[in-house]
Order: structure tokens, then sequence, then C-alpha cells
């Protein structure tokens, strides 16, 4: 999903969330997380008006929509393809679910809702334990570039601490609950971070444990500022980048043009544009312009232009200056877009757990990547993982006739891996296909 649509509609991409997903829908009583009788853990959440959205623990996904009979029946992941699963829930006190045939019952959990202060904004936030009184790991979601509410559609709330692992989940600034402008400073961000971390310490009192971040996509750039700013044990990037932000366009042009089989040559034209047009949004629609509409110019009759897209590339390519300057208050967000994360990451010195797509498109892993591995060569606590097969939003994909992508479900161990990276800092045995390269032993 393309940068624009990110922002405005809470899809995912790299400059921002973290897995595919509709608009969140007015909370359903049976939203929650259950465990059926043969041990397995399946979450409800609510997925767009009058649906719902089914995830077990071990990745497997489906849509759910309300049958005439009063029953709900699936379809397979993203597709729309039906699966064969039904759902049926007994009335709401009773908690109770039929899942493909095997009863199951909600999962009781600690729930405490609260009011915060970030930077100049009060945030909205909730604690979710599980049930007793022993000290647990706690796991603060930190937003992608999502403008909805993280309360009404964060899935990762409920599955960790039914999992044994608390979450403190938030609304951002400006999005939800939460008061204030929303913004994409990652400065600013960080800061809501350590606001939401210290607030999830002192709800939780004597049964907080390790405490520590998870941050999605966008989620990337902000958790490792955070983690310099104020002691956490712990920290945990899913499809986040090592790179700048203007770099993961410049990426994402190349990695399109590959797959669709154009040249270097070709490829190097592309991203000559892409050049041009990052160079107005970086500018905040202000310079640019005639370096940009002479390379369209130049460009536009070629084959490849067509397909040239990008990360926001393709949100300039089709606008006139007079129309682009018009834009600029739309996107007034603060976004950093030279931002190099590679200094933060070098003076990081909490443990960190990277989780990469191999097959990202939106957050190009193959550089990241890299850069990680010096970050881990040179000594420092960083844990990578990298899943073949996956994209943005951890997730596997079929890809259609004409090359776009459907997600079928999330890769095999990956809230496993965060769940026991979140317990003890420690990875054991396998987690699905992810190939692991664990710190320098010392």
């Amino acid at each position: 999903m393309r940068w624009f649509r990110i922002l405005a509609l809470a899809a995912c991409s790299a400059l921002f969330l973290s897995q595919p997903a509709g608009a969140a829908a007015p909370t359903d009583c049976h939203v929650g997380a259950y465990r059926l009788a043969d041990g397995r853990l399946v979450d409800i959440a609510p997925s767009g008006e009058g649906a719902l959205r089914w995830r077990q623990f071990d990745g497997t996904t489906g849509a759910l929509a309300k049958t005439p009979e009063g029953g709900w029946s699936s379809t397979f992941g993203w597709t729309g393809r039906p699966d064969g699963v039904t759902v049926s829930f007994s009335d709401c006190a009773a908690g109770e679910v039929r899942f493909a045939g095997v009863r199951g019952r909600r999962i009781p959990l600690d729930v405490k809702e609260t009011r915060f202060a970030g930077r100049d904004v009060s945030l909205a936030g909730r604690l979710v334990l599980p049930e007793g009184r022993s000290r647990v790991p706690i796991v603060v979601l930190v937003h992608g570039a999502e403008n909805d509410s993280a309360l009404d559609s964060y899935a990762l709330q409920r599955l960790l601490p039914a999992a044994g692992v608390g979450a403190f989940v938030y609304d951002k600034r400006g999005t939800g609950a939460s008061s204030g402008k929303y913004s994409q400073d990652f400065e600013l961000l960080a800061d809501d971070a350590v606001a939401a971390m210290r607030e999830a310490r002192r709800l939780a009192g004597p049964r907080a444990g390790r405490v520590g971040y998870q941050g999605a996509s966008q989620g990337g750039w902000v958790v490792p500022i955070a983690a310099t700013r104020a002691p956490v044990d712990f920290a945990i990037v899913s499809f986040g980048l090592a790179v700048s932000v203007i770099d993961e366009d410049q990426q994402q042009v190349a990695l399109e043009m590959g797959l669709k089989g154009y040249s270097a040559r070709d490829t190097a034209k592309a991203l000559e544009v892409a050049d041009a047009a990052e160079t107005v949004i970086a500018s905040g629609f202000t310079e640019g312009f005639e370096r940009l509409d002479a390379l369209r110019d130049k460009y536009r009759g070629e084959p490849w232009y067509k397909d040239l897209h990008g990360n926001f590339t393709w949100l300039v390519l089709p606008h006139s200056e007079t129309r682009l300057r018009a834009m600029a208050k739309d996107y007034d967000w603060g976004t950093p877009w030279r931002y190099d994360p590679m200094p933060t990451l070098r003076a990081v010195k909490t443990p960190q757990l990277w989780i990469l797509g191999e097959n990202d498109l939106e957050a190009p892993s193959a550089e990241t990547g890299r850069r990680l591995r010096t970050l881990i060569d040179a000594g420092l606590p960083i844990t990578l993982a990298l899943y073949p097969g996956a994209e943005h939003g951890m997730t596997e994909f079929e890809t259609k006739p004409d090359g776009e992508r459907v997600s079928t479900r999330f890769s095999p161990g990956y809230f496993a891996m965060m769940r026991d990276f979140a317990r003890d800092g420690r990875l054991r045995g396998a987690y699905g296909r992810s190939v692991i390269t664990p710190p320098k032993r010392k």
C-alpha cells in the first residue's frame, strides 16, 4: 500500500503502518482473545463497519462477515475467498465462542484505561495485563503512520497479554481519543512514546517486569530514539527501516522497476524522476518544480514511466506546480524526510529485535538488513530476523496476474518471536522460516 493511502486511510507503508487493515468499526462486544478447547489462541478484532477479523497466534487469519442465520463466515486472509471457517458466539456476558467447530472461552484480562500527558497533548491509553498478581513483561505499542485509533484497531493489545505478556496501547497525538495535531515528527513521537512507557510502568506498579517497545513501520524510526531518552529493557522493530524516508522512496522505485523487468538504464531514469519528485515534497512543495517539469517532459513517453510509483513519488507526478503548492497544507506533518537513523542506532544500548520481510515492497529490507548486520558485527546488541516470502505487515501473500499482492496470513512464528523476546530477550529454536542473525557473543 502506498504512502498517501496509508496516511489517509491507515493502511500500511514503511513511511507508516503495521499491517493490512480496514478502518476500525465501533467496538463489538465479541471483540476479545479466546482460548479454544484444543489449546489454540484466537483473537477477534473489529475490521470495518459490521465486520470482524480473527487472528490465531500461529499467524493464520480471516475476515468475518455476518450470515443471514446470525453466525459468521470467514474468508481466507485478505483474499475475499471463503475458507470454510465458521464462527458463532454466545451472548456477550457468557463470553463463549465456537470457532471452526471447536468451543472456546474468552480469556479474562486485567484492563486499565488511562489518560496521560505527552508533550503538550493529552493521550488516551490502555494497559492490558494477564490476570493475576505476578510480574509480567510489558510491551508499549508504538504507532506506525495510521491516523485512526490504536485503542480500537491494535490486535496485539490482546494477543500478547493472552500469551502472558502485557501490552500498553495508546492513541497517538491527533488520532482517536487523544488530543493534538497528527504528526510524523519522529522526535516528538518519541517523547510521546517515552511518556507512554512511564505511564505503563506507573499503572502496572509491582506487576511491571521487563518493559520495552514494539514499533511497526514508521515506529521503527521512533522506537530507537525513544530508547535513547529513557531506560527500557528491550526494543522490537517490525518491518522498519534503517534508512531515511527519501531513501525508502528511492529503494521502492528501484525494486518496483526490477520486478517489472525494466533494465538498469531505465531504472536509473526512473530514479532521476523520483529524486526530482522527492525534492519537491521534502521542500514542503515550495522548490524543485522546474527540474521536475523538465524530467517529466523528457521521460513521460517512455514505456517505464507508467509504472513509476514509489512510496510517495506517485503522489507528485500527475500534478502541476500550482496544484502541488496548494497541496502543501494537507501534508504539513513535520516529516523529517532526510533523517538518518544510523547515528541513533549506533547510540542505542538497549537490546533490539528487528523483524523484516525479505519481500517487503513498501519498506525494502535489503539495505536495512545490510546496515543492521554491520551494527551486529560492531558488537551492538541487535538480533535480526529476516522472513522469506513476507512483505510489509509481516504477511505472506499471493500475486495476482496483474502483479497486485494480496495478503493471506501473518508469517508463522512472528507473534511468538515478539512474545519470547519481550519475556527475556532470548529467542529459542525456529520461528517459521525466519533466518536469524544473533548478536555477537562478548
